[in-house]
């Protein structure tokens, strides 16, 4: 429970820091700089499909493929793939903007400061997913709260002393770039440039596949969603500010389990047991924030209740397949493990075509559903004991 903790530190930092910024910045400097987390939450996505190889899929295959030098490899292909692609959307963002049916003038600015942003976090990801395998925790939280504070500090600060947002996006940028490269020194350790990416792909393949297609499902499934006008837009926006966090930190289910089964050190019962005292104090706090933020916003009840609560009964269900997919994936079969989530992507991406504001959480609800039955379908058949083959944490 003590490494749940931790790693959902630092993914709660990464994820509330930003809700929190664009926030202050709505209410500093435009309010409809809010509107940001939305506009570009898509490409959480891309920084994740990219971290899942070069991140998690290098420190795999450093242990089991005893390949330390994946590891520095994985860090700079991943930097590098990140750059292109971010690169390329910063110097699109008009377009990306327009795609996204919000006006260019508005949000243009900040939208580029926005993708910048990512760049910075993806490199704190590829970092800290490195120090979670070493097991250095502290200094990982360390990194993260820095990075987060200097993040959050310098654009605030300098929305207190000017408007222009020019300056303030290049004050932020500044400040951020300095600290990440002292940050990459300290963590990298130079190698030789090795790295078998098939293995790589193939250790983290059921999240890869995953993260792609859920920026497929949010790109087109926000763009559905916003066509029925500022009431869903709003409702969107509010459920996703007081849920994302909350997945994002459940994300360390993953990771702590990824780590225990490559380690031989894994035990189902305790990690579903620590997993479930995790996500009721991420439902509860998603609640107090929905009680605390709807004065600032007033979204529609009725619209906003139906998001949510597809949302937390997700997250309710989400350790138990979870779990079960990424011990899959490590001890039994990467293929059925993929193929698996692929399916259920699948049925998210169709269900986020569905003409309904509500298209994502429907999509949601089904592929939750699947998941589940999947996941049992597959340990069954194939008569997997999550608890013979190794001993308690």
């Amino acid at each position: 429970m003590n490494r749940l903790l931790r790693i959902g530190f630092d993914t709660f930092l990464t994820s509330v820091t930003p809700i929190l910024g664009w926030f202050l910045l709505g209410i500093l400097v435009d309010k409809n700089l809010i509107n940001i987390f939305s506009l570009i939450y898509p490409m959480q996505f891309v920084i994740s499909a990219i971290q899942s190889v070069f991140g998690t899929g290098a420190n795999i295959s450093a242990i089991k493929d005893k390949n330390n030098n994946s590891v520095f490899s994985g860090v700079i292909l991943g930097s590098g793939i990140g750059l292109i692609i971010l690169g390329c959307i910063a110097i699109n963002i008009d377009k990306y903007i327009a795609f996204m049916n919000m006006d260019i003038d508005t949000y243009k600015i900040f939208g580029v400061y926005a993708v910048i942003q990512m760049f910075f976090q993806l490199l704190l990801n590829l970092s800290l997913c490195k120090l979670y395998f070493k097991e250095e925790n502290k200094r990982a939280n360390k990194y993260s709260l820095l990075f987060n504070l200097i993040n959050f500090s310098s654009l605030i600060i300098m929305s207190l002393i000017t408007k222009e947002q020019i300056k303030i996006v290049g004050i932020s940028v500044i400040c951020m770039s300095v600290f990440v490269v002292i940050m990459m020194f300290r963590i990298v350790e130079k190698t030789k440039f090795k790295i078998n990416i098939v293995n790589c792909i193939k250790y983290d393949s059921v999240y890869l596949f995953a993260e792609i297609s859920m920026f497929i499902i949010y790109l087109f499934g926000f763009k559905n969603s916003f066509d029925f006008g500022e009431k869903y837009i709003l409702a969107t926006s509010f459920a996703t500010l007081i849920t994302d966090t909350q997945w994002d930190i459940a994300y360390a289910i993953k990771t702590v389990a990824q780590i225990d089964i490559t380690k031989k050190e894994f035990s189902y019962n305790e990690h579903i047991k620590n997993s479930r005292k995790l996500v009721y104090l991420l439902i509860i706090s998603s609640i107090i924030m929905g009680i605390i933020l709807y004065p600032s916003y007033k979204v529609d009840i009725m619209a906003t209740s139906i998001i949510v609560s597809i949302e937390l009964v997700s997250l309710y269900m989400y350790p138990i397949y979870l779990t079960k997919l990424t011990y899959i994936q490590l001890e039994h079969s990467a293929v059925k493990a993929t193929i698996s989530k692929q399916i259920a992507n699948i049925i998210r991406i169709f269900c986020s075509f569905i003409s309904s504001p509500y298209c994502t959480s429907i999509g949601l609800a089904v592929s939750v559903i699947y998941q589940l039955v999947s996941t049992q379908y597959i340990t069954e058949k194939n008569k997997i004991n999550m608890e013979m083959k190794y001993k308690k944490s």
